[in-house]
């Protein structure tokens, strides 16, 4: 009976830890998408005052972190392509590590 509730709680845990990797995953996964598409726009020169330009804008300043002033070359668009593509890639490598860290939990 004890061997039953133990791999019952197992099996919860491991429902948990799955979740929460899913959970870090999509998190990490959009900060970086985000970080992108304020790239893409910004090399594409979209439009400042549009709604899904400012928007992207205005999600992708935070999630810079301190990567946003890293590097100041003169072009504006130069260092955004570096700063925030660096920004990107950090969150990519944060996720990768938070998920083997949760993995390894469950």
């Amino acid at each position: 009976m004890a061997e039953n509730r133990t791999s019952t709680g197992h099996g919860a845990r491991a429902k948990v830890v799955g979740a929460v990797a899913v959970v870090v995953g999509w998190a990490g996964l959009a900060a970086a998408l985000v970080l992108v598409a304020h790239v893409v726009l910004t090399v594409g020169e979209a439009n400042p005052d549009n709604g899904i330009t400012s928007t992207i804008r205005d999600l992708a300043q935070p999630l810079a972190l301190g990567f946003h002033d890293l590097f100041t070359p003169r072009d504006p668009k130069l260092a955004v392509i570096v700063n925030h593509g660096v920004a990107a890639l950090f969150w990519l490598f944060a996720r990768s590590l938070v998920l083997r860290l949760v993995r390894r939990l469950g």
